[in-house]
């Protein structure tokens, strides 16, 4: 019974691996040689990732001749692949999503600041009608007014003339009245002269009456 242990061990362990699953680990290291051999001189351990210039590639195809920082040597060519390798394709996959995901988050803060934008212009622009539509009001209030100005003016215009016709009808007459006022004056002053020469005459010629008619009294 104990000699079949083992093989039941056996059995347990490779039906256990077999039903497991495993990946191929992308982390990897590859030697960078001196030839192209592995007895060749190991010239520095090239990381998973790591980007090559290829110099040449060998006969046989197995090791191709690269430059990789700063250094040149022999790898064996099923380690080199066009594409760089799935862990790096991740991380800049993951990169371009973040800054797809930066990107996304800015195009809507610009949106919102545009739309936020948008409305104040708006609320500007209904201001500024208004405020154009009140101007409007007050320039034809303003047009009104000008139109009554003139009207007044004109009216006043019309009135200064009438008013200067009357001063000078007013002024002609003052010398006609000043005209009349001499000529009576003078008309006066030639009776009152005409008077005065009467008043002597007769103050002349009644003392002579007088005295004839004493002189025909005493001679009766």
């Amino acid at each position: 019974m104990n000699k079949y242990v083992p093989l039941i061990l056996l059995v347990i362990s490779t039906t256990a691996t077999a039903g497991t699953t495993r990946y191929v680990t992308d982390q990897l290291e590859i030697t960078l040689r001196s030839g192209q051999s592995t007895k060749h001189q190991i010239v520095r351990m090239l990381p998973s990732g790591s980007t090559v210039d290829v110099i040449e590639t060998g006969e046989d195809g197995t090791y191709t001749r690269v430059r990789a920082e700063g250094a040149e040597g022999w790898v064996l060519s099923r380690y080199l692949d066009e594409q760089a390798s799935g862990r790096e394709r991740l991380e800049e996959a993951n990169k371009r999503l973040t800054r797809l995901s930066d990107e996304n988050k800015r195009l809507k803060t610009e949106l919102a600041t545009a739309l936020n934008e948008k409305r104040d212009l708006n609320k500007d622009k209904n201001t500024l009608s208004n405020q154009s539509d009140k101007l409007q009001q007050e320039l034809n209030r303003i047009t009104r007014i000008s139109a009554d100005a003139l009207s007044v003016d004109r009216e006043n215009q019309a009135l200064n003339a009438q008013l200067q016709q009357l001063q000078m009808n007013y002024d002609q007459s003052q010398q006609q009245i000043a005209s009349l006022q001499d000529s009576s004056a003078r008309s006066w002053f030639m009776a009152g002269g005409g008077i005065i020469l009467l008043g002597m005459l007769i103050g002349l010629i009644i003392p002579k009456m007088h005295w004839k008619k004493k002189s025909q009294w005493g001679s009766l």
